[in-house]
C-alpha cells in the first residue's frame, strides 16, 4: 500500500453508495477499465464485501437437489440469512431435511413446533426444518429470479440439468403444493402463481388454463408426460452469482482547499483488482 497527495478527487455516485477516488482511478465496466472521471451513466461491477468472508456451499446437483428446490418453491421460507420449511407431515419434512443435507452439505434436523390452522382455529403440531446460511439464502434468490416470495418466484430452470434433478423438483413440489391421483397416473400441482405453472407447463408439454377468479390454478402431470419428447436439457450455473452490476449515476469533480486529499493506492499480488466499497476497481496502468 502506498499514500500519494492529490489536489484533485472524484465523487462517484452509484446505486449502493458514494466514494472518492482519483479522477484516472479504473473501474470494472461491461465495456472493461474505465477512469473514474468518464465513468457517469455506465454500470460497475459491485459484490457486498462483508459477504465475502462467509462460508462456500459447494451445491451437489440430482435429485436430492431437485428435490430440495421443489418443496421450497412450494412450501418453503427464503429469508434474509435462513432457509425453513415448516410443515404437519412428518415424513414431508423429513425428507426435505435429508435431501438439504445431501444437496448442501449442511446439518439440517426436525424440530417439533406448533403452528396455527385457521381452518381449527387453534395452534396444531408440525415440524420445522431450518438452516442458517445466507449463502443458501441467496442462492435459492438466485435460481428463482431474485426474489422468492411465492407469488413472484419465477421457475426455477436450474432443475433442469437433467432428468433425475427435475424428477426430484417434481416430488419434492408434489409434496409441499400437489397430490399424486388415485384414480389416475399422475399428479396434480396447485399454485397461485400462474406465470410458474405455465413456464413448468411448457417443458413437460402440458396444456395449462390459469383461473382468472382469483384462486389458485392447476397443472395436470401424468406420469407418461416424458413421451412428448419436450424436455430439454439446460446448463445452469448452480454456485453463487456474487457480482452484479450497479449503476454510475454521477461523478463529481472536487478540487481540495488549504490541504491536499491524501489518497491509498493498494496492489494484492498476484491480483490486480480491489474494491472500493464494494465496487471493483483496480491501479491505474
Amino acid at each position: 500500500m502506498a499514500t500519494v497527495q492529490v489536489r484533485k478527487v472524484v465523487d462517484v455516485v452509484t446505486d449502493h453508495s458514494i466514494f472518492t477516488v482519483a479522477p484516472d482511478q479504473l473501474l470494472g465496466t461491461p465495456d472493461g477499465w474505465v477512469h473514474a472521471r468518464d465513468a457517469e451513466g455506465t454500470v460497475v461491477a459491485w459484490t457486498h464485501a462483508r459477504k465475502l468472508c462467509r462460508e462456500r456451499l459447494t451445491i451437489k446437483p440430482g435429485y436430492e437437489f431437485g428435490y430440495l428446490m421443489g418443496a421450497t418453491c412450494s412450501d418453503g421460507t427464503v429469508g434474509a440469512n435462513y432457509v425453513s420449511l415448516v410443515v404437519n407431515d412428518k415424513a414431508f419434512a423429513g425428507r426435505y431435511a435429508h435431501c438439504l443435507t445431501g444437496a448442501t452439505g449442511l446439518g439440517a434436523r426436525l424440530e417439533p413446533v406448533t403452528r396455527p390452522s385457521g381452518y381449527l382455529r387453534r395452534d396444531v403440531p408440525g415440524f420445522r426444518v431450518r438452516v442458517v446460511s445466507s449463502y443458501l439464502a441467496d442462492l435459492m434468490r438466485q435460481y428463482v429470479g431474485g426474489d422468492a416470495h411465492h407469488m413472484r418466484q419465477r421457475f426455477p430452470r436450474v432443475v433442469l440439468r437433467d432428468r433425475a434433478t427435475f424428477d426430484g423438483f417434481l416430488d419434492g413440489y408434489t409434496d409441499g403444493d400437489g397430490y399424486r391421483s388415485k384414480t389416475w397416473s399422475g399428479r396434480l400441482l396447485v399454485s397461485s402463481n400462474a406465470s410458474f405453472l405455465r413456464e413448468l407447463s411448457e417443458i413437460i408439454g402440458a396444456r395449462f388454463t390459469p383461473r382468472l377468479d382469483g384462486l389458485a390454478s392447476h397443472l395436470v402431470v401424468v406420469d407418461s408426460w416424458e413421451k412428448r419428447g419436450t424436455f430439454t436439457a439446460e446448463q445452469h450455473p448452480v454456485q453463487l452469482k456474487e457480482t452484479s452490476w450497479v449503476q454510475i449515476h454521477e461523478v463529481r469533480q472536487r478540487e481540495a482547499g488549504s490541504k491536499p486529499y491524501t489518497l491509498y493506492a493498494f496492489r494484492l499480488e498476484p491480483y490486480d483488482g480491489f474494491l472500493v466499497n464494494g465496487h471493483l476497481a483496480r491501479q491505474p496502468w
